[in-house]
């Protein structure tokens, strides 16, 4: 059984370990940090949305032919913390592969402590994210 990435796993213990009042700042800085959808994306082609989600959010997982694990995501500016939960996603799971994503825990954003943190709504909605973007990687691997 794999575990989940190595990347993921530290940032789940950085907030795991932080002060509660500095959780919510801690997730805000990951905001910036999805990648601009490639040229030529820009029609989400292909990308789900996350009705979950309170704002329009889209993915889209990709099992490469190395086995490894590229993400697409799609989040307008206004909606901070579901980007962050994107940003989070893109960091810990960059090149990680498809085994290693699915061992990702689903209630990994409980064990980030994120629940005291915000409202339950949005954790529902990060849920979802993970929920979805392991869905697509199952059906790719058939």
């Amino acid at each position: 059984m794999a575990d989940m990435p190595a990347r993921l796993a530290e940032i789940v213990d950085e907030f795991a370990a932080a002060p509660r009042d500095l959780v919510l700042e801690m997730l805000l800085e990951y905001a910036d940090v999805i990648p601009a959808l490639p040229e030529g994306a820009a029609e989400r082609e292909g990308m789900e949305q996350v009705p979950e989600c309170q704002t329009a959010f889209f993915l889209r997982a990709r099992v490469t032919p190395e086995g490894t694990v590229e993400t697409l995501f799609d989040c307008p500016p206004e909606a901070p913390t579901t980007r962050a939960f994107a940003g989070i996603l893109a960091e810990g799971l960059a090149g990680a592969s498809a085994e290693q994503v699915l061992a990702v825990p689903d209630d990994l954003y409980q064990r980030m402590g994120l629940a005291q943190a915000i409202s339950p709504l949005r954790v529902r909605g990060g849920t979802a994210i993970l929920g979805r973007l392991k869905r697509q990687i199952r059906e790719q691997l058939g």
